[in-house]
């Protein structure tokens, strides 16, 4: 018998005219090899590359998408402010929400300096309501939150406002075109009308007929008057405005050029405030 000599190192085993094959050879073939499951550096830095242009792709989609909602929420809020005119319209003798008569002009803090100025206040400094909070106690008493645009580019809390209404002076999201007065006092060889039909707006300064009855607020101002809680108060990244027309529909206009925008922080501009106020609205009156 013939002996070879055990490839292991281990002795001399007996084989009978057969080779012995290398051992690593025969855990190659009866175990084959573990699969790799981690990424290399390539695979993964390929994934993260993948991942930032997706990204970059969708990010700018959701957030336009997002603001499109919005849109359309702050026209739906406007929309049922319009049905809510109409029903007190049809109840106050086709009157639209007017008053009250203003308080005595005392601070840059009252936005309300003459009866029938646009305004964007729904109470004043001593709790009364006016203009579109007006419509609070019966027409929006359930759904008051749609004087608020979902779209502010500030913080601005409904709840906080809301609760003011009735103890002191509150703001909403819109500016309400009123009886179209910019004075800065009452006067009284020319006071203002107490009542103004729906049916019958009247022509502004333009000699065109009056159409907006209210729109997006878009107010700019210089930071000092943070101290008689002025601020500014913009919606929509000021790219665009609501618009509420006195048939019920509503229409939302790009802000181009600032066209809807009321700008006062040059300091000579604050005593225009009003004026300019009714320009927009003007302006509005203009869209189809």
């Amino acid at each position: 018998m013939k002996t070879r000599t055990d490839v292991t190192g281990n002795g001399n085993s007996p084989v009978s005219g057969v080779g012995v094959r290398p051992v690593r050879e025969c855990c190659l073939l009866g175990h084959p090899a573990r699969r790799r499951d981690a990424f290399t550096l390539v695979e993964l830095l390929v994934v993260i590359a993948i991942v930032a242009i997706l990204t970059a792709v969708l990010v700018p989609a959701l957030t336009s998408a997002r603001a499109s909602a919005r849109k359309v929420a702050c026209m739906s809020n406007l929309s049922q402010i319009g049905v809510a005119i109409h029903l007190y319209a049809g109840e106050y003798n086709d009157s639209i929400p007017i008053g009250p008569i203003a308080p005595p002009f005392l601070s840059p803090a009252d936005f309300y300096p003459s009866t029938g100025a646009p305004t964007s206040l729904v109470s004043l400094r001593n709790g009364k309501p006016v203009g579109l909070g007006l419509l609070l106690r019966e027409h929006l008493s359930q759904q008051s939150k749609v004087l608020f645009c979902p779209d502010p580019d500030q913080h601005v809390s409904a709840d906080i406002e809301l609760a003011n209404i009735g103890v002191g002076q509150a703001q909403c999201s819109y500016y309400y075109r009123h009886a179209s007065i910019t004075r800065l006092f009452d006067s009284r060889t020319d006071p203002p009308p107490n009542r103004i039909a729906l049916s019958n707006l009247g022509r502004n300064r333009n000699g065109r007929p009056v159409r907006a009855l209210a729109v997006d607020t878009q107010f700019l101002c210089p930071p000092d008057l943070a101290q008689f809680n002025v601020t500014p108060h913009t919606h929509h990244r000021q790219r665009s405005v609501s618009v509420l027309f006195s048939d019920g529909h509503v229409v939302s206009c790009r802000n181009a050029n600032g066209r809807f925008t009321v700008d006062l922080r040059d300091y000579t501009q604050i005593r225009d405030a009003f004026n300019k106020i009714l320009e927009v609205l003007e302006q509005a009156d203009e869209e189809p």
